[in-house]
């Protein structure tokens, strides 16, 4: 776990580094190539209690360190489309109302989303009356037996619809789980070239005790002794070419394990997060975007953005 001194003193270089990058004229725009979100505001930077940037200086996202009002009058000059893919397969259809209700209203509201659903019963999918700049895309997709097939062939599915239409309908393209709901504003704060998103049971505990697939076998294996975050893979996104990298390499490790006998310790996860620590990524979402209700929320999280919804994991699974 860092410590307070450690945390105090990288916040402190991590403000000299921005307001560098604030007298050059290249506050918010320093991801100008490929996004709007650019580096944390030092005029906003409040916060002691929590690591603010990753040792390779790439910003993690938390309330009180940035200014969606600056952000959206940028966000919107672009004229940005963004994705989001979701699966809702056998009994996760019951989690699609909770999810696009909250999104519609939660999910960069006033910027335009088109939402990507991936189900098994599209004759189950409720009407819900959307936003004007928000759009929902139906798309039928088989089941599995067994719900590890469903979860990680979620990454060959998303890479083939990039690369056959997503690739000229958005932007920015964003993966998120099904069974979850928003309850605060989520917006172009999580804008980047590749995000990923800081898993809650794991922020606060030491590298080695990390859930990362150790099994040198598998293509996800992280040796001991190497990994930095752990990364939840219930809502991660970037670019769409960079999701295409990414879901690409996932998927292809995935394949080669199956090809072995092998399956990684959770799945996709595990291979997500093999890619993310050696292609790191440029912003990080803080626990706030997908917070795990199994847990007690600590004093550092101000702000639940994104939480799992309460579930009996071997009903609904299986």
């Amino acid at each position: 776990v860092t410590t307070a001194t450690s945390v105090t003193f990288l916040n402190f270089m991590a403000f000299l580094l921005l307001l560098l990058i604030h007298l050059s004229k290249s506050l918010m725009l320093a991801n100008d190539r490929e996004g709007i979100s650019g580096p944390l505001d030092p005029s906003l930077i409040q916060r002691t209690d929590v690591l603010l940037v990753s040792p390779w200086l790439a910003p993690i996202v938390w309330e009180g360190t940035f200014n969606r009002d600056i952000l959206n009058a940028q966000y919107r000059q672009k004229n940005f489309v963004v994705g989001v893919a979701t699966f809702a397969v056998k009994k996760y259809v019951r989690f699609i109302e909770g999810f696009l209700g909250s999104a519609n209203k939660f999910f960069l509201s006033g910027h335009r989303v088109n939402f990507y659903l991936f189900t098994d019963h599209p004759e189950k999918v409720p009407s819900i009356n959307l936003a004007p700049e928000k759009r929902l895309f139906i798309i039928p997709v088989q089941n599995y037996s067994r719900w590890q097939d469903i979860s990680m062939n979620r990454m060959d599915i998303i890479s083939n619809h990039i690369h056959s239409h997503w690739r000229y309908e958005v932007d920015y393209l964003y993966s998120m789980d099904i069974d979850v709901q928003m309850f605060e504003h989520i917006g172009v704060e999580i804008i980047d070239t590749l995000v990923g998103t800081i898993s809650s049971w794991q922020y606060t505990k030491p590298r080695d005790s990390n859930s990362y697939e150790r099994h040198p076998e598998s293509r996800a294996a992280i040796p001991h002794g190497e990994g930095d975050f752990y990364y939840a893979a219930s809502f991660y996104g970037g670019s769409v070419s960079e999701v295409y990298k990414l879901t690409t390499a996932c998927f292809k490790g995935v394949t080669e394990d199956r090809a072995n006998g092998i399956e990684a310790k959770w799945h996709e996860e595990s291979h997500l997060n093999k890619y993310l620590l050696y292609h790191k990524p440029t912003r990080l979402l803080s626990p706030e975007y997908y917070w795990d209700e199994e847990l007690i929320r600590p004093r550092i999280i101000r702000v639940k953005r994104l939480s799992s919804v309460r579930k009996d994991l071997q009903e609904v699974r299986f």
